[in-house]
């Protein structure tokens, strides 16, 4: 075990008096977490954790999340500690615009930050996709003599975390598949925003844990009792086929006078405060942001000992490279390069009108299956759903532990079960780690179940395949419980989000390829139920014009603009309004209203030309079409029970019901100027 001595101590002390000091100056923040803290993640960091600040994307280092993402200064003073690119000036902007440390921890803000934290919960459940990727990858790559994917993931999470429902959802799954390379200290502190956890929160973690199948550990006093800590974290190590949670009962804001209380969560300490913690600690109550050189030595010695674990592994990478090329070619694209395979697109099945009608959802299996094939980092599964979701190919394996005899780690489809919310910040994990393109899977109705993790996946510029099924009333009879409305309307208010919703094969595939062309976005597949036509003028390449012309006239009268299963039913109304009324009616087929946003204004009045109206039509809600038809045609309320066809019929949704308002709307912007969709003065 290791020796600590007095410089151990004085660096906790440090590391309290530095976040103290920071939400001080910021005049906000929460410096109770990690004041409390500060002994266990010194012990992590500093004993542990394998990692180089100076190269923080090193590949096999390994993760940490700090799930009780408002305790970041703590995070922030470690990292600058260690000689991550984060100054101690950088400390004294806390919270402060445009700085690196901003008021919780965002992965695309600050070196060495894994994930974004923040929203309770899901950092944990990060971090549970971090040990499936870290142990799939494992065993992808790794051969005798070679283990060159071999690191473990830490997490620091709270009472908040261990509250909210994404962590049962993610641990329960963590502890079916064996995840031993997963250690999870738990801030046992007994206080919230609110006061006491006594007031909520009075279960036996640590027993609904085991239930889990979870390895379980105690410390009792976080406080100070580093030969401890440092104890629990060794025989969590040693556990292989579980993973670990181990509970720290720490003192929030220790130190503080107000220590114990809620009153340190989420406020700063005051200056006397301030003054009397630095007395207490033995520092000078006149300075701030102090780290003393004995301190910043020892955390040098660290960050020294992390670049030669790194150097020992390139020197292994190079032994790998000349036993197995093939295998190190792949490992390189995928985990170091980030790039997919080069021809990848060239199996992207494409479609004509004299193919079958089929429903877009198996069209999706269709693709999917020809890019499984080509692109190995496809992961992914459904939540309970995969005969209904069609996202397992027929060669798939099941990733599951060896032991159970369902499948491999080497496996690729994930039985999520019921977990659509830990399903999402699982896909999150996984594609922050790295060599891997997560996909999850559900009815579109139920995404809403995971719209936290889902909006996280926007926020943190992560690359989340979301293959939603039965996305209207097509569905049919499971009616409103299942029929999504507001839910594409929702995702299209997210930034940094591709909302996909094809009308066909060509649009299928289209889609899969411009979400699967970029790296920094999350994407949602809207599929049907229901089959479709094949349309003539679909492409693969205009989807990613995000809305194109699909049938043109020479002079149209009106523009009919679909997505999904409604496109062909504007087909179908633009060749009644020519045969029956006269009308020339132009179709466009919105597939991606993000990427039609990123078209030049020149291309979008090609496709949307001033001075003719429009008619979107979607069988959703009609909220924030207004931006592409002067008319939305679509359902603002729930939907029903019953056939879907009956349904379309009752709700309006047919060629020659949307005929019929078309000419209604011809006939009324004959005497009534067309305003401008197209406003591009800011």
């Amino acid at each position: 075990m290791t020796n600590y001595t007095e410089t151990d101590s004085l660096a906790i002390n440090t590391i309290r008096c530095l976040a103290a000091d920071m939400v001080q100056q910021a005049n906000s923040g929460h410096p109770g977490a990690p004041m409390g803290c500060a002994p266990m993640a010194h012990v992590l960091f500093t004993r542990f954790i394998n990692a180089n600040p100076k190269d923080s994307e090193w590949f096999n280092r390994d993760r940490f999340v700090l799930s009780n993402g408002h305790g970041c200064a703590l995070q922030y003073v470690l990292l600058h500690l260690l000689g991550y690119k984060v100054s101690l000036d950088d400390l004294k902007n806390f919270r402060q615009i445009d700085s690196v440390t901003p008021g919780h921890p965002e992965r695309f803000e600050t070196d060495g930050i894994e994930v974004t934290t923040g929203p309770l919960g899901q950092g944990i459940s990060n971090a549970v996709g971090f040990a499936l990727a870290e142990r799939h990858l494992a065993a992808h790559f790794n051969r005798e003599g070679f283990p060159i994917v071999d690191n473990t993931v830490y997490c620091i999470a709270g009472d908040g975390c261990l509250q909210e429902g994404v962590s049962c959802e993610a641990s329960s799954l963590a502890g079916h598949l064996e995840l031993g390379n997963l250690i999870v200290l738990y801030d046992s502190n007994g206080i919230q925003i609110d006061g006491s956890t006594k007031l909520g929160f009075t279960e036996d973690v640590l027993e609904r844990y085991r239930s889990y199948g979870w390895h379980t550990l105690k410390v009792a006093d976080g406080d100070s009792d580093l030969a401890g800590l440092t104890e629990a974290i060794e025989q969590a190590k040693q556990v292989k086929d579980k993973p670990t949670i181990i509970e720290v009962t720490t003192t929030i804001g220790y130190g503080a006078a107000k220590a114990g209380t809620a009153g340190v969560h989420g406020a700063p300490l005051g200056a006397e405060g301030l003054s009397a913690v630095k007395a207490k600690f033995g520092f000078n109550p006149d300075e701030k942001f102090v780290v003393p050189e004995q301190v910043a030595k020892l955390y040098a010695q660290r960050a020294a000992q992390g670049a030669q674990r790194q150097a020992e592994w390139n020197q292994l990478v190079e032994k790998y490279q000349a036993a197995h090329p093939e295998l190190y070619a792949e490992f390189k694209r995928r985990c170091i390069e980030g790039q997919l395979p080069s021809d990848w697109a060239s199996v992207l099945p494409k479609f004509t009108p004299e193919d079958k009608a089929v429903a877009t959802r198996k069209l999706s299996e269709v693709v999917l299956s020809a890019l499984a094939n080509k692109i190995p980092e496809l992961i992914g599964g459904s939540a309970d759903l995969t005969g209904s979701n069609l996202t397992r190919w027929k060669d798939a394996v099941d990733f599951q532990a060896p032991s159970s005899g369902l499948g491999s780690y080497e496996g690729r489809y994930i039985r999520y079960g019921v977990r659509e919310h830990g399903m999402a910040a699982i896909s999150n994990g996984i594609a922050a780690y790295g060599g891997n393109i997560p996909f999850a899977s559900t009815f579109l109705n139920f995404i809403s179940y995971a719209a936290g993790a889902s909006r996280l996946s926007a926020l943190s510029h992560l690359r989340v395949l979301y293959i939603m099924t039965h996305d209207s009333i097509g569905l049919g009879e499971d009616g409103p419980t299942h029929q999504p409305i507001e839910t594409l309307a929702m995702l299209r208010a997210t930034p940094n989000f591709l909302t996909f919703r094809p009308a066909d094969g060509n649009e299928t595939a289209g889609a899969y390829y411009a979400a699967l062309s970029q790296t920094t976005k999350p994407a949602v597949f809207s599929l049907t139920r229901q089959n479709l036509p094949h349309l003539a003028g679909s492409s693969i390449e205009n989807v990613l014009k995000g809305g194109y012309v699909l049938q043109d006239v020479p002079l149209p009268q009106v523009v009919l603009v679909g997505t999904g299963s409604e496109t062909s039913i504007c087909v179908e109304a633009a060749k009644i309004l020519t045969e029956q009324h006269g009308i020339q009616a132009r179709v466009v087929s919105m597939p991606c209203t993000e990427l039609f946003d990123e078209q030049s204004v020149e291309y979008r009045r090609q496709v949307l030309p001033d001075g003719v109206p429009s008619i979107s039509v979607e069988a959703l809600s009609t909220f924030g079409w207004h931006k592409y038809a002067h008319h939305p045609i679509g359902i603002d309320t729930f939907g029903a029970s019953g056939p879907y066809q009956q349904l379309y019929e009752k709700f309006g949704l047919t060629g020659p019901k949307i005929a019929q308002k078309a000419v209604k709307v011809v006939e009324h912007y004959k005497s009534t100027p067309v305003p401008s969709l197209h406003h591009e003065l800011f």
